[in-house]
């Protein structure tokens, strides 16, 4: 695989961070305010973006030789969330304690692993449930009150994002996540064929159970490039290393075999999607659980959390444009 160096992920942040400053004057936001939220989501890109570099891992893995400098890196988040608090003046005590709590939870637990080998500890279980519960229940929105909802459930991506990394990737040096942004042999093939099998499947199965019908939305589609990057930024990205780069790659090394751990995430992926729309919401479920396999199948296949982020923007961009859920 080649993996984009340290340069030209600096350059995709810069481009990224412009973009969404017109994204801003585009859509009417102006002031100080948004300069404020603009520099914490540049911030929050940064921890997601960079770290994916090649060589990055391993040169954080060398500057950091004791337990406690890997521990604070933790708080890097909260800091970013408490300057935010402190310029939109929405900074009260429990908001504060609750990001801390959000941010640190996930580092101590996974501190006390000791030296226990990655994905063979409960704490790597339990760290995955503090980060994922938090963000599926929306408890963690309230803590963006500008601009709107929309921009909180972002902010709430990327805080997550930057605590999963330095939990799992600074703190625990969680091994064969796939945490990279390249390209590889037979990639396009792998990466491509999932998602074409899969909607193949899916969108046969879910018209067949009622689950959504064909009905093209034009306004989804005119903004397409912006949907596709938004998507695999702040879901795709963010559920991808969650439930592969975590909890596949942890079942895999915990059950019996391989292919049980990826059966188990796939089921476990499926099943924390039954609240979506209605509870219980067993057709998302069932739907979910076949991408998840498909999703699982490529970062298998590729062991890169970006291949399998791909298959999971496309999957979503296709339903959110074509379809519309009944």
């Amino acid at each position: 695989m080649r993996q984009l160096k340290l340069a030209w992920l600096v350059s995709l942040w810069v481009g990224l961070c412009f973009l969404a400053a017109l994204y801003g004057a585009w859509t009417g936001l102006s002031g100080p305010l948004y300069v404020v939220v603009l520099c914490v989501f540049t911030l929050l890109l940064a921890g997601q973006l960079l770290f994916a570099a090649r060589g990055m891992q391993e040169r954080a893995a060398e500057s950091i030789r004791y337990r406690w400098q890997a521990i604070a890196a933790g708080l890097f988040p909260f800091l970013v969330y408490l300057a935010y608090a402190f310029a939109t003046q929405s900074l009260t005590w429990q908001k504060p304690l609750m990001c801390f709590g959000y941010s640190m939870a996930p580092v101590l637990v996974l501190a006390s692993a000791g030296r226990s080998k990655p994905g063979g500890a409960w704490q790597d279980y339990m760290a995955a449930v503090l980060l994922w519960v938090p963000v599926e229940f929306r408890w963690l929105y309230g803590l963006w009150p500008y601009p709107d909802g929309r921009h909180a459930r972002v902010l709430t991506a990327l805080l997550a994002i930057n605590v999963g990394v330095a939990a799992f990737l600074v703190v625990r040096r969680f091994e064969g996540m796939g945490y990279n942004i390249g390209w590889g042999r037979r990639w396009t093939l792998t990466i491509f064929g999932s998602y074409a099998i899969f909607a193949a499947i899916a969108i046969v199965l879910g018209i067949a159970i009622q689950f959504i019908r064909c009905e093209p939305s034009p306004d989804r589609l005119k903004t397409l490039p912006l949907l596709l990057l938004t998507t695999w930024l702040f879901t795709a990205w963010p559920e991808e290393f969650l439930f592969r780069g975590v909890l596949q790659n942890a079942l895999s090394r915990t059950l019996p075999s391989e292919t049980i751990g990826w059966l188990a995430a796939s089921m476990i992926f499926g099943l924390s999607h039954v609240n979506n729309l209605g509870f219980p919401n067993w057709r998302y479920v069932l739907l979910a659980t076949i991408a998840g396999l498909f999703y699982g199948f490529t970062w298998r296949a590729t062991r890169s959390l970006f291949a399998s982020s791909i298959v999971h923007t496309l999957v979503n961009v296709t339903w959110y444009t074509l379809f519309r859920t009944l």
